[in-house]
């Protein structure tokens, strides 16, 4: 592993995270210009922007015959983004989970991360595996959105049509509606532009970065699976680390949640399905992936539905329990290729001691909250003593 090795993956990093940070800016800027709420910006055009590097090396990986970084990319990331990404951002701040995304995106994320899993069962993601991930993506963006403009219309905000006539330039007791259409105009082509650059950036990144990483698995004598799982997603999720930590310190936990859900189905419809679209002879996924990893990928997915019941929001401590578990994720990967002798006491606290106490707990949790939410449904609905009934007297 030489220094132009090293030189292309850091550059290709940056690239990828400099990319990741012009294409959100400009994708969530616009967005917000054409009137998208925070969280449907993060849902889609932000969680979609900041996967673009997992879109551009996983796709560029599978043209070149790098299958296992292609896969591996793909889990890494959707892992790293629950557990390291999500686990991180709480503990910055407590992250609320809005009842829509308990109700329909998380369920989605799941159902699509068992799909994937048992499309790979056979050993390879085709065409058609690809297109109907693709075609799932699709059908989720739009009911997103649609939903999204529905309710929108139902609940108008405040003083908006106020605003909507100081900005109509025909307006003749409002001449300033020309100067602010103006503005939205200039907003625009900037907004795409940084999107067009953010894009190009992308494209280069990833190129050098999957140089870079399959010249170290060679020089390491370790599989691209592995490189893929660990380098190469913890590189492509940075933008979602930076975007999540921005959100919630300025308060937008919504799209901070929002952001992590979407990237991941994203990953699965756009990143996983491209990839197996265009790769010759679709995407060969590797035994132990099969074995290992795509599991652990759909059960961090199904560990965000309890955690998403407790209290609805994301705790610190449940944060700091998202990232120890990937510290622990990754610590198996690297003692499982190295073959070193502290992978079987590690294999067995986490299968008889860790995994287990975490499940009842989180069980546990789940119960509690749901009786506690019965239970205000039931104090909501009962009759109003005050309200034309009178109390009983003491005695």
């Amino acid at each position: 592993m030489n220094a132009l090795v090293v030189a292309a993956l850091v550059a290709g990093f940056v690239l990828l995270v400099a990319g990741g940070e012009a294409l959100v800016r400009g994708a969530g800027s616009l967005a917000r210009t054409l009137g998208m709420s925070s969280l449907v910006v993060g849902l889609t055009v932000v969680s979609f922007t900041t996967s673009a590097p997992e879109l551009a090396v996983s796709t560029d990986a599978a043209l070149t015959g790098y299958a296992g970084l292609a896969v591996g990319n793909v889990v890494g990331s959707n892992i790293a983004n629950i557990l390291l990404v999500l686990g991180a951002s709480a503990l910055f701040v407590p992250l609320l989970v809005n009842s829509q995304v308990v109700r329909a995106d998380i369920p989605v994320m799941v159902v699509l991360s068992v799909v994937a899993l048992l499309m790979a069962l056979d050993g390879n993601l085709g065409m058609l595996d690809g297109a109907l991930l693709f075609a799932a993506l699709v059908v989720y963006v739009a009911v997103t959105v649609v939903a999204s403009r529905r309710r929108a219309a139902e609940d108008p905000e405040p003083g908006r049509e106020g605003a909507e006539d100081a900005e109509d330039p025909e307006n003749p007791e409002n001449p300033e509606g020309t100067v602010r259409t103006a503005s939205r105009a200039r907003s625009v082509v900037r907004d795409l532009v940084l999107v067009v650059v953010g894009t190009a950036l992308l494209v280069v990144g990833a190129r050098l970065l999957v140089y870079g990483a399959s010249a170290i698995a060679t020089a390491l004598g370790v599989s691209d699976l592995l490189i893929g799982l660990t380098v190469v997603a913890v590189g492509t999720s940075l933008p979602e680390l930076v975007t999540c930590v921005v959100a919630v310190v300025r308060g937008e936990r919504d799209m901070a949640v929002g952001n992590i859900v979407g990237s991941n189905v994203f990953n699965l419809g756009a990143v996983l399905g491209l990839a197996a679209v265009v790769a010759p002879g679709g995407i060969e996924v590797a035994a132990s992936a099969l074995r290992f990893d795509l599991p652990v990928m759909v059960a961090v997915a199904l560990v965000l539905l309890p955690i998403a019941l407790t209290g609805s929001d994301v705790s610190r401590w449940e944060g700091a329990l998202l990232v120890g578990f990937y510290i622990a994720y990754i610590a198996y990967l690297v003692l499982a290729a190295t073959e070193h002798a502290a992978l079987e006491p590690l294999s067995a606290a986490m299968l008889w001691f860790v995994i287990p106490l975490t499940v009842l707990w989180l069980a546990v949790a789940a119960v509690h909250e749901l009786k506690r939410r019965r239970g205000k449904r039931r104090a909501a609905s009962a009759p109003d003593p005050q309200d034309g009934v009178a109390a009983p007297e003491p005695r």
